[in-house]
């Protein structure tokens, strides 16, 4: 891991639209809730590059609102630069996973890319669903498992955090 002030976690699906965004949203929504804010840099980023400076799609926009959450975004692509400065990278469903994995420059970024359901230990499944070809109510289910997810992520993330400031120098 990088020695820096921030631990740094990047989201990824396919066209950084749905799911990515909002649950870039969502975990710094609640990191600041339990006081992480200031230590942990999320993003996210797409997989394809065909939404480029796009919004987050209406309804994504629609599901987090209805919450509470801010949403502003500009969609990006995933540069494969960007594992070597990032400390989680969280891919939303399987094909994600591959696809990052095959643009991991190293074996071990590869083996480092993980799923964001894997910090939810009710998860009935490990992808995040895609709801674009779906209605809001898609939209809705999505950010139920994002938000749950999310929230054993900030757990990892604090136990994470509270090992690296007790690590002898």
């Amino acid at each position: 891991m990088r020695r820096v002030s921030t631990y740094r976690v990047i989201f990824v699906c396919m066209g950084n639209i749905c799911r990515s965004p909002m649950a870039e949203v969502v975990l710094r929504h609640q990191l600041a809730g339990r006081g992480l804010a200031d230590l942990v840099t999320v993003d996210s980023a797409g997989t394809g590059g065909w939404h480029i400076g796009d919004p987050a799609d209406r309804r994504a926009r629609a599901a987090l609102e209805k919450r509470g959450y801010a949403s502003a975004h500009s969609a990006r692509q995933f540069d494969p630069l960007w594992f070597a400065d990032r400390d989680l990278v969280l891919a939303l469903d399987h094909e994600n996973l591959r696809d990052l994995k095959r643009l991991a420059p190293t074996r071990d970024q590869a083996s480092a890319v993980r799923r964001l359901r894997e910090f939810d230990p009710d998860a009935e499944a490990v992808d995040v669903a895609d709801p674009y070809y779906g209605d809001a109510q898609g939209f809705e289910e999505v950010l139920d498992q994002i938000e749950s997810a999310c929230a054993g992520l900030v757990d990892h993330l604090a136990h994470t955090l509270d090992a690296a400031q007790h690590r002898p120098a």
